[in-house]
């Protein structure tokens, strides 16, 4: 079959089919789109409300729960925002083989992202809290902690509508890595420190890894795909382009479908803890008598985690026979901010580790933890287990290995007590990104479908792109990091096309390339920028 020729920097063919997305949905479509919309938003009501009346809590001032609508919306905004601009990723390839007609294949997507989140594993949320200032997440429900949090979310969206409205598809989880940033940097600065102090870099820099590698990754990954579909599998109708609007044989077209339909999930599974990760930040902050503990805890566990506390302290203290510092809570949390360990740090674990357990076995349970201690006995949690981890990755302490395999256990008893996320944040998180897939995609739908190679793609090189995305991103989710979907796809696109000879348009990957190197200082500037702005206001 003839190369098509160019109209324009787009393909012809793909240009007729890209003027099919201007038909507006029907008055059925929107009646269910804003009546789950409205349904999402009353459950999300609905699930606050009766953790608040099953606590007894005592509304004395609307203030906070105002300023969590706030936040709520802001969060599940930035979601629906990441939905439309990341829906591309998905059905692009299915789109433009005709393997479905574009607003079947949308809304193929919204539910399979909707499921993604749902039984995602909540890894990459914990992961990217964080990145965040210590001192912040010790402080959330304070006026600092809602400007950190206004302020990384609508810098996120705000560049996210930006590079939307220019057709680029640039990545969701670099814009809020980038913002998480920006608001480290202006609160250190803000305090009179370096600001490369306000960031956890360990952790940014295992996250920038894997936005860097995974453009790679797709680029290779699927260029060497192609190239074994190729050598191994000689159907001459899986290297052709397809003919006028023709679905492609039906093997083809579940191979196409069934990659979409992982894409979509993975991308749930992967983006989706980003916002549930702030969402809970925002719970702790503003309900932590409801949300600091897991409260489904059981008795007879909550027993087990005292034991286990007590056991860990001794072994420390064992382990480090020095005295206790004045202030063990401050130890932690510098050594946590700074990354310098002293003298000190292990006899602060070990008082830490006995705090806590003499806290949990004076109560019973997590469950009849009072109200006002909660917000304390969660903060020693967290900043016991950080600061364990950190002690593991860097090597601290040197200890032997029944020692460590107790601390280890210690932690991820702290883990099952502070790192949840309860049913309704996973639903409203869904709903949001769901919905977000079925608005405003097609823009970068263009973008990945006619913009990258210079010639219409065909079933194998979409069905290339999609196998390794969905790989790419499912690995990813397992080991709890936050990869773009965006960056994985789009770049398979362009080593499908090269692998197959078919050329690269350099004016969408020098757009392409420009926006991932301005995507971080942007994102950085801008949520720094408004931290600055919303601690002025607060």
């Amino acid at each position: 079959m003839a190369t098509p020729t160019l109209a324009q920097g787009s393909l012809k063919q793909g240009a007729g089919l890209s003027s099919q997305f201007g038909r507006k949905p029907g008055v059925l479509t929107m009646v269910i789109f804003f009546a789950v919309l409205g349904l999402g938003l009353l459950y999300t009501a609905f699930s606050l409300k009766q953790d608040m009346d099953e606590l007894g809590t005592v509304v004395l001032t609307w203030t906070p729960f105002l300023l969590l609508g706030v936040a709520l919306l802001i969060a599940l905004g930035f979601e629906f925002v990441n939905g439309f601009h990341d829906t591309a990723n998905a059905v692009a390839t299915v789109i433009y083989t005709h393997s479905l007609p574009p607003n079947i294949a949308v809304v193929w997507s919204g539910v399979f992202n909707f499921l993604g989140v749902l039984f995602s594993s909540g890894a990459v949320a914990f992961g990217i809290i964080a990145l965040l200032p210590v001192e912040l997440i010790l402080q959330v429900g304070s006026s600092a902690g809602y400007a950190m949090i206004f302020a990384l979310l609508i810098a996120a969206i705000l560049w996210n509508l930006g590079t939307w409205w220019l057709g680029l598809p640039a990545s969701s989880s670099h814009t809020l890595i980038g913002s998480i940033i920006g608001v480290g940097v202006a609160n250190a600065l803000m305090h009179g420190r370096d600001g490369t102090s306000g960031v956890d870099w360990s952790q940014a820099t295992k996250i920038g890894y894997s936005l860097l590698l995974s453009p790679l990754v797709g680029f290779t990954c699927a260029a060497l795909l192609l190239l074994a579909l190729r050598a191994f599998v000689k159907n001459r109708a899986l290297y052709k382009a397809p003919e006028g609007n023709q679905p492609p044989p039906m093997w083809i077209r579940g191979l196409l479908i069934l990659t979409c339909t992982g894409v979509s999930f993975a991308h749930g599974s992967n983006d989706g803890q980003k916002g549930m990760g702030l969402i809970m930040l925002i719970l702790v902050g503003t309900l932590p008598m409801a949300y600091a503990l897991n409260r489904a805890m059981p008795a007879d566990q909550s027993v087990q985690f005292a034991a286990v506390a007590q056991v860990t302290q001794q072994a420390l203290t064992k382990a480090a026979p020095l005295p206790a510092p004045a202030d063990s809570r401050q130890t932690l949390s510098n050594y946590i901010r700074d990354k310098q360990a002293t003298p000190e740090l292990i006899p602060a674990l070990a008082v830490m580790a006995g705090k806590i357990g003499d806290q949990v076995a004076s109560y019973g349970s997590l469950s009849k933890v009072p109200a006002e201690a909660t917000a304390n006995v969660r903060n020693d949690m967290y900043l016991t287990s950080e600061a364990i981890r950190l002690m593991d990755k860097n090597k601290v302490g040197n200890f032997d290995a029944d020692t460590q395999s107790k601390v280890q256990l210690f932690k991820q008893q702290i883990d099952n007590a502070t790192r949840f996320i309860p049913l309704w944040v996973k639903v409203a998180v869904a709903i949001a990104l769901g919905l977000g897939t079925m608005v405003g995609w097609k823009r970068i739908v263009v973008t990945v479908g006619e913009k990258i190679g210079k010639t219409h793609m065909t079933y194998a090189q979409g069905a290339s792109a999609e196998v390794v995305a969905m790989l790419t991103i499912g690995a990813a989710d397992m080991y709890g990091l936050p990869v773009s979907t965006t960056h994985v796809l789009s770049s398979g696109v362009a080593g499908s096309m090269t692998a197959n000879g078919s050329g690269l348009q350099m004016r969408t990957l020098r757009n392409l390339a420009m926006a991932w190197v301005l995507t971080l200082p942007a994102a950085i500037l801008l949520s720094g920028g408004l931290y600055w702005f919303f601690t002025q206001i607060f």
